[in-house]
């Protein structure tokens, strides 16, 4: 059957292409051209069209696309208390590429302040999503990318000499930013991750040790401090997690089947749904959906690639839902993109006809699998 309640049958991880408008209106923004505030007017024109346009192909939900970041996660940290964006001397090195030289670094106490922007962003589109009869859904980064990407050596000692303090205050933090997503009319939160993934790679374990962080036992931390975050959601509330492994103008970063992690990200955290990337053979086979408990838990499995323009064929779409359903009940499954479209400002490379394409493929696959 269909679902009426996120995560849908057909779903998407959150961002998607920026318009050219908005591509310019930054661009004159940072020559002095225009005010911010022309450009929030722009992110609003668009917003309020995109919104529409994901009603338009079928789907039940609606992003903003993420238009106003420029990041899928600095956006959003940078505002936490007592963290702030500071500029390394190298970027975040993906498969042949590297990205923009920020990062975020905790420099005081964390805490969650209801002056955060990304509140009045997900009022918007609510406003939007309401209009377009839609559920408006909310992504921001998971409380354990704050940690993973920088370890110890991006977390003041001053603040923090000991960790412990530091997990207990960010699952404060982020149990605050639930409440108040809620209070602002949020019912589909979405927590993005890399972590997880990260945690299957040899190669980006190994980056940890060699900046002087111990991996062991972080499964088990992480998923502390995100069932604590969340623990108090009302019953009405929807908190998903999209396991991403990495996404930077159609490139990536980590590899290795979800063996390692899956049976405490499944089993072990109290998500509702966990939109997990199949796309390709770096993502391993369908086996370690064996951990995910019956009952009403989703998978939404990211069978149909963001990366590449070219459309996939429908029924190898549902063939591969079919193999997926030999490890976890069908009825606990739904089909997604594997990623966002754009989870930088850059975008992936491929045109917003070839994205909508993929969306609306997600929609069709969602009808003749579940009716």
């Amino acid at each position: 059957m269909q679902r009426t309640k996120a995560p849908f049958r057909a779903d998407e991880v959150g961002s998607l292409l920026r318009p050219l408008r908005i591509k310019q209106a930054r661009a004159r923004l940072e020559k002095g051209e225009i005010s911010a505030d022309d450009l929030r007017k722009v992110e609003d024109s668009e917003i309020e069209k995109v919104v529409h346009k994901q009603a338009q192909i079928g789907l039940k939900l609606a992003t903003d696309g993420e238009f106003r970041r420029s990041w899928w996660h600095f956006d959003f940290l940078k505002h936490l208390t007592g963290c702030e964006l500071f500029h390394p001397d190298e970027g975040i090195q993906f498969a042949g590429v590297q990205t923009r030289h920020d990062a975020i670094r905790v420099t005081g106490k964390l805490d969650f302040s209801e002056q955060h922007p990304m509140l009045d962003h997900f009022r918007f589109l609510k406003k939007h999503a309401d209009i377009a009869h839609v559920t408006p859904k909310m992504t921001i980064p998971s409380p354990a990318v704050l940690h993973f990407r920088g370890g110890r050596k991006a977390i003041s000692k001053a603040v923090y000499p000991d960790l412990e303090p530091f997990f207990e205050d960010l699952g404060k933090a982020y149990r605050k930013a639930v409440q108040a997503f809620y209070d602002a009319g949020c019912r589909y939160l979405q927590f993005d991750d890399t972590v997880w993934a990260y945690l299957c790679s040899q190669d980006e374990l190994e980056k940890a040790r060699e900046r002087g962080d111990d991996p062991d036992g972080l499964q088990q931390i992480y998923a502390r401090v995100i069932n604590y975050a969340i623990a108090e959601r009302p019953d009405d509330m929807t908190i998903t997690t999209h396991v991403c492994r990495g996404n930077f103008r159609s490139t990536w970063i980590s590899s290795g089947g979800y063996e390692p992690v899956a049976e405490t990200m499944l089993a072990g955290t109290n998500y509702d749904g966990y939109f997990l990337e199949y796309d390709s053979d770096r993502a391993g086979g369908f086996e370690p959906l064996r951990f995910l408990p019956k009952g009403n838990k989703i998978v939404v499995v990211g069978v149909i690639t963001s990366k590449f323009g070219e459309l996939e064929n429908k029924d190898d779409i549902k063939r591969r839902l079919n193999e997926a359903a030999k490890f976890a009940p069908l009825d606990q499954l739904a089909v997604s993109p594997q990623c966002g479209f754009a989870s930088t400002e850059e975008g992936n490379i491929l045109s917003e006809d070839e994205q909508w394409a993929k969306l609306k493929l997600a929609v069709d696959v969602a009808e003749e699998m579940w009716g």
